[in-house]
């Protein structure tokens, strides 16, 4: 009798009822790894070397210890923490403010609102910047000093002075695009069921009660999200810092992603730049953790 050939291991892997499953998200996880599992677990190394391309030297924990007592990196930690303080919440305000204002348009004007208001998220970074040092040229031509000449008030070095330029990227970070932000919550808010509104208005509730007691409430786990996502972006802030200052005045605008660019590219001291990066990562961990034990007790998903 002849017997049954035995198919291979891999395709009777793929035709089970996980196989296909593991062969769809097989590019996925070999993107992960490559190009984030392995440069994490590559700055973990560096981290305790005195990293050379041509041979490095294991220095133990010295890159954490000069970390630690380096002065200028405990003020990027503070310019840091500023920077987030001041323009996280604001951008959450704007977004929802905006996001309401556009819920009651017609669905045409909402996709014109919502492209309009996300254009300048796939625009060029730098390109915006150029825009941005135009407007805050400390001459005459630059728009801010055009609007202060209005008023009487003399022309500021708005990035070249320490009283200013850190308020001058907090400004650009305010005015800047909340698009992705403005769509979530706008879809979040188109989510919620209008059987709310409609119990509300049968019981004579105004706009600020519906706001205060159905919007705010069943938009909970979309401002934490956006919380969490936003300060994490905001620790690792560095395009701003790096077109607009540079860093200065007298590092006044040097931010942690700044310092450890610097550190790797500018001074080639790339083992203490993976500390600081791991550093920075453990720091927004924490952060995130608080924001979740803080802020989320009373959010349903």
């Amino acid at each position: 009798m002849n017997q049954p050939t035995k198919r291979p291991f891999f395709k009777r892997r793929l035709e089970s009822d996980n196989g296909w499953g593991y062969a769809f998200i097989a590019v996925a996880l070999v993107v992960f790894a490559l190009f984030t599992a392995y440069p994490v677990a590559s700055a973990f190394i560096i981290s305790f070397q005195d990293y050379k391309p041509l041979g490095s030297a294991f220095t133990g924990f010295d890159n954490y210890t000069e970390t630690f007592k380096d002065a200028l990196f405990w003020k990027s930690i503070r310019n840091t923490i500023v920077y987030t303080v001041l323009t996280v919440p604001v951008a959450l305000l704007l977004s929802f403010a905006v996001a309401i204002l556009i819920l009651p348009l017609k669905k045409w004007l909402q996709t014109t609102f919502k492209a309009v208001y996300y254009l300048p998220a796939v625009a060029s970074g730098v390109a915006l910047s150029v825009v941005w040092l135009w407007m805050f040229d400390p001459m005459e031509s630059g728009i801010f000093n055009r609007l202060l000449g209005l008023f009487g008030v003399h022309n500021q070095n708005w990035l070249g002075s320490g009283s200013t330029a850190m308020f001058s990227l907090v400004l650009m970070a305010w005015l800047s695009s909340h698009g992705t932000s403005i769509i979530i919550y706008l879809a979040a808010l188109l989510g919620i069921d209008t059987s709310y509104y409609e119990a509300a208005d049968l019981d004579g509730a105004t706009f600020l009660q519906k706001l205060r007691y159905i919007v705010v409430p069943c938009l909970k786990p979309t401002t934490l999200f956006l919380l969490v996502t936003g300060v994490i972006g905001s620790f690792q802030v560095f395009q701003n810092a790096y077109l607009m200052t540079g860093g200065g005045p007298d590092n006044a605008t040097t931010m942690v992603g700044l310092l450890i660019f610097n550190n790797a590219f500018k001074y080639f001291e790339f083992g203490k730049a993976a500390a600081q990066s791991l550093i920075l990562a453990a720091l927004i961990a924490v952060v995130a953790l608080i924001q979740f034990k803080f802020f989320g007790k009373e959010v349903e998903y």
